[in-house]
Order: C-alpha cells, then sequence, then structure tokens
C-alpha cells in the first residue's frame, strides 16, 4: 500500500490540476519516466541475493538482470538509492563500467545489445538503507526487536521505492516472469520473502540462508523480506482453481493469538474468489507475515501489523459498526493480491486502480458475509474521510501520486457504479472479468475505465473523469414546476456531465436522466425528494 492517506494526479483537460504548480525535479522525471535507458530492455528475471545483518543495519549481496533486448542501445539505468550503493556490475564475468546520477546508474556495454537477443548483468551492491520513520507510509527498513530482544527486521517501500534498498528496474511499468529470492540472515532468525520456500541452507559462520522463488511476475515493491524469532503454522484452501496452501509466519510468543485471528482468511478468500474470480497465485500460495508495522500487500507474502485484533488497529473506519467484524489488514492487504498485484498500474499516477478497487474490497467482504445493506452501510460510512482536496489521478512520468481519497472516494466511485449497473450478476461479472482480461498485467486507467463502459453498456466517461479528475461532487438541483412534474438538473460539474441518478418521492423511487440543462420527469405524487443514498452526490431544492 503506500498506505492511508497517500497521495496522487493528471489533468487531461477536463480541468486544470491542482498539483499543476508542483515542481518536479530531473530524479523525479528519472524515477517516473519510461527513459531511453529503460525503453530498450525488457525485464524477464531478477536472481536475488541478500545478506541482512541486523546488528549493523546493512544489507550486502547481488542481483543479476535478466532481460530481452527489444531495440538497439548500449546503456542501461539501474536504480537505486543513497545510502546504498552499486559497487560492481559485470556481465559474463567482465565487469562493466557504470556511473551514478543521483539514484539513477547508468550501466555501459562494450557492444551493442541487438533487438532479439537475451543477456543479463550482475550487480554487487550494499550499504546501510535507509529506515522508515513511519512505516508503512514512509518507507524503507525497520530495525526493530521483538519482546524477547530478537532482531525484528521488515521493508516497505511502495512509494519511496524498492530501489531504497536493491538494485532493479524501479518503474512499475516493467515486471519480471518470475524471480529467486537468496535471503541470508543470522542463523538464530528466520527470513521470509515471495513465493514459495524451496531450499535452507547452513553457511560457514552464524548465518543461514532461505532461498524463496517466485513462479509469477511480479512487482518490485511486491518484493520484501521479513526477518525475527518466526514459527510457521500452514492450512489448505480448497479455492476455484483446487488447492491453495496457506502459509502464517508469526512471532513465537504470537502463535495462540495468530491461530484465532488468521482463521479469518478462508472466508477472505470465499469472499474475493466469488467476487473478483480465482486467487491469482495458487502456484505462489498465500503468505501472511507478522511484521512490526500495520502491514502491506507484498505478492503472496501479505505482511500484518495489526496487534491481532478486528477493525483497524481497533477502529472502525466507516464509523457503523461493521467494519469491527473483521481484521482490517488481513481483509484490505489480501485484496490487493487481485487489484495491486494481479491487475497493477503502469505509473503510480493511477494508484487508485491499487486503493479504489481494494478499498471497495472490504465492501464487498462485508456484502458476502453480512448483506447488502450491510455493505452499503459501511461503504457510505467512509464518506466522512473523503477530502475531496485534489483529485485522484496524479501528473503522469513523474513517479507521483494523487489524493489520499483513491481510497474511499475511489470505493464510492465503484459501489455507485454498482447502483447505475443494477444488475449484481453483471457487476460480479465485471470484477471477475478485469482479472481474468488483465491478468498479470501492468494498466493504465484508461483500459480499466474502458472495460467497464463496454462490459457495462453505460456510458460511463464523464463519471470516471467527474470523480477520478475533479474535486467537485455533483449537485441535483431540482424544483416542482407544473402538478406532478419534477424539474433537476446536475450542477457543480465538469462541462458535459451526466448521469443518471435515483430519487425517492413519496415512497415511490424514480430514475432520472439527469444532465446539466433542466429535464423533467412525471412522478405519481409531490412529496420530499431524497437522493438514493447509494449515489456520492447531493441535492439541493431551489426554486
Amino acid at each position: 500500500m503506500q498506505r492511508f492517506l497517500t497521495l496522487l494526479v493528471l489533468a487531461i483537460g477536463i480541468l486544470p490540476s491542482l498539483n499543476a504548480t508542483a515542481q518536479f525535479t530531473r530524479q523525479d522525471t528519472l524515477r517516473g519516466s519510461i527513459t531511453p535507458e529503460r525503453a530498450w530492455w525488457d525485464l524477464t528475471f531478477y536472481d536475488l541475493d541478500v545478506s541482512v545483518d541486523p546488528a549493523s543495519k546493512s544489507l550486502s549481496g547481488t542481483n543479476t538482470v535478466y532481460y530481452r533486448t527489444l531495440s538497439p542501445a548500449t546503456r542501461m539505468q539501474i536504480d537505486l538509492q543513497p545510502p546504498m550503493q552499486i559497487e560492481s556490475v559485470a556481465q559474463m564475468g567482465k565487469p562493466l563500467d557504470f556511473t551514478r546520477d543521483g539514484n539513477v546508474y547508468y550501466i555501459d556495454f562494450p557492444a551493442m545489445q541487438q533487438p532479439g537477443e537475451s543477456g543479463h548483468v550482475t550487480i554487487t551492491f550494499g550499504g546501510s538503507p535507509r529506515e522508515a520513520i513511519r512505516p508503512p507510509w514512509d518507507g524503507g527498513l525497520t530495525w526493530s526487536q521483538d519482546n524477547n530482544g530478537n532482531p525484528f527486521v521488515a521493508t516497505s517501500n511502495q512509494g519511496i521505492g524498492a530501489s531504497i534498498w536493491w538494485p532493479n528496474k524501479d518503474h512499475m511499468y516493467d515486471e519480471v516472469d518470475s524471480m529467486r529470492i537468496h535471503l541470508t540472515v543470522p542463523d538464530s532468525l528466520v527470513g521470509v520473502s515471495n513465493g514459495r520456500l524451496v531450499g535452507e541452507f547452513d553457511n560457514p559462520g552464524p548465518t543461514h540462508t532461505f532461498e524463496w522463488f517466485v513462479d509469477n511476475p511480479i512487482n518490485n515493491y511486491g518484493v520484501n523480506v521479513n526477518i525475527g524469532d518466526y514459527v510457521h503454522f500452514g492450512d489448505t484452501y480448497e479455492g476455484e482453481n483446487g488447492d491453495l496452501s496457506l502459509d502464517y509466519y508469526v512471532l513465537r510468543d504470537d502463535l495462540q493469538k495468530a491461530h484465532k485471528q488468521f482463521a479469518q482468511v478462508p472466508g477472505m478468500l470465499d469472499a474475493f474468489e466469488y467476487w473478483f474470480g480465482p486467487y491469482p497465485f495458487y502456484e505462489d500460495g498465500y503468505k501472511l507475515v507478522e511484521v512490526p508495522y500495520l502491514g502491506m500487500e507484498h505478492q503472496s507474502s501479505v505482511t500484518y501489523g495489526n496487534g491481532f485484533e478486528n477493525g483497524y488497529r481497533g477502529m472502525d473506519l466507516s464509523g457503523t459498526g461493521w467494519g469491527l467484524k473483521f481484521d482490517f489488514i488481513i481483509i484490505h492487504e489480501s485484496g490487493h493480491e487481485w487489484f495491486a498485484n494481479n491487475i497493477t498500474y503502469k505509473d503510480v499516477a493511477d494508484m487508485w486502480i491499487h486503493e479504489g478497487f481494494t478499498a471497495y474490497a472490504e465492501n464487498l467482504y462485508v456484502d458476502y458475509h453480512f448483506g447488502k445493506e450491510a455493505s452499503a452501510d459501511y461503504v457510505i460510512g467512509t464518506r466522512g474521510r473523503i477530502r475531496n482536496d485534489i483529485p485522484i489521478i496524479g501528473p503522469y512520468g513523474v513517479n507521483q501520486e494523487g489524493s489520499g481519497d483513491m481510497y474511499y472516494k475511489g470505493a464510492n466511485l465503484l459501489h455507485m457504479i454498482r447502483t447505475l449497473i443494477d444488475d449484481d450478476d453483471k457487476w460480479r461479472g465485471i470484477l471477475r472479468g478485469l482479472n481474468k482480461t488483465f491478468y498479470h498485467q501492468t494498466v493504465t486507467t484508461q483500459q480499466i475505465e474502458q472495460y467497464i463502459i463496454d462490459e457495462s453498456g453505460l456510458g460511463l466517461q464523464p463519471v470516471f473523469d467527474q470523480y477520478l479528475r475533479d474535486i467537485r461532487i455533483p449537485v441535483l438541483e431540482y424544483r416542482w414546476a407544473d402538478g406532478h412534474t419534477l424539474a433537476f438538473r446536475w450542477t457543480n460539474t465538469i462541462e458535459g456531465f451526466g448521469m443518471p441518478v435515483d430519487v425517492h418521492v413519496a415512497g415511490n423511487t424514480y430514475r432520472l436522466d439527469a444532465k446539466a440543462d433542466w429535464q423533467t420527469a412525471e412522478v405519481l405524487t409531490t412529496g420530499d425528494v431524497s437522493v438514493d443514498r447509494n449515489y456520492y452526490v447531493t441535492s439541493d431544492q431551489v426554486d
């Protein structure tokens, strides 16, 4: 997550971006854009070998980067942020020259890399990475201790970037097809990472190596390492695609509490496989790993630090009571396996694809287990957390997010679209279809929008533009004309906005085809007009 209330936007001519005056640096562009030194090669595999020394708060290791050449080039961009440093680079055992520009290293090849060819470079790195001040919002390494004085270490680095601790192609548009992670830790501890544990090795000296293998594409920020005095227990979930292994790693003293709290996982999978389709990473299994911070959606290695209690640190974010029926971190962070890890944004400006859909997944979990009205209560209750400060979509190409409203404004947008479609079988088919159509892909907002528009058959583009690219909330103005004639229109909107809306009058419900110009509809009886609560709009009776 770059978790709660982070920020993101792009204005595309509808309304000038409120971030338009923001000053972006060359480093922002190097990080956030598909530079020429990135564009020519397709990332295929990482072989990451990292040793972690909690005593000195340092890392060292190698990352072998495998790639396929798309166009002729002689220079490669690899990202690694200070104080970490690349110490050497080699190809086929021969050293390569490299230079540094801030957070970027340029590797120079002596010969032109030709299209269609495959290659790899081995990067040796080391240093004491930035410590996370307030993880997971402020990323880096968390160096902590458990109650028994044992080291308790974890990475969390969405937003700030995976290059805060290991060298990689730190842009979301390109994912490896698979990955191997060798994690070496003190021999009294356990090292947990993504994918499946395929081997363990004792080393000369007091260290032990854990080998993990990720069989699916994975984004950079989803790669994590977690180190502690862990104990393991597990289960098997009978899911849509067969048996799914469930593995849990928790601190020794928390085993009993974890057994009780993690019993929510099968119910989470029941709900999300129903709404979104099969868990996207059966080959890699599902893990829940205790960490010394709140938690995050690391692919097949979901991290957990919610104190083994329901709600968000014991609090109901919706204010309705429904948020205390489940452990927020288990449900929210696991929901990201579908929206963030299966379907991944190409540019962080589109981060709402991760957070809006996953905040909405909380609502669908409630729907599955407690019913549709309960789920409506929950998502509507979260509106009190919406700020409408800047648009949800951020400026592209500079590694910039938009508003933290991507969470609950995004969720309420999706809830409203469900109401507009008014066919839950179709809506469920759209959500499942998204995860099937864009399976293991990186996407843009436009692709997601167009898919929903095409599959719903509704003209939703003005709705997306209003709620994702503008901060104003539509106002339904209405007045009584002659007799039983109700006149109505939208105000406080972008140019050309239109959206049907359901209103209640004297116990009857009417769907009004509201536009920016005054429209009229005949109703059976006059009386007070109220907009259906499932629409995130306001209303105003005018003379």
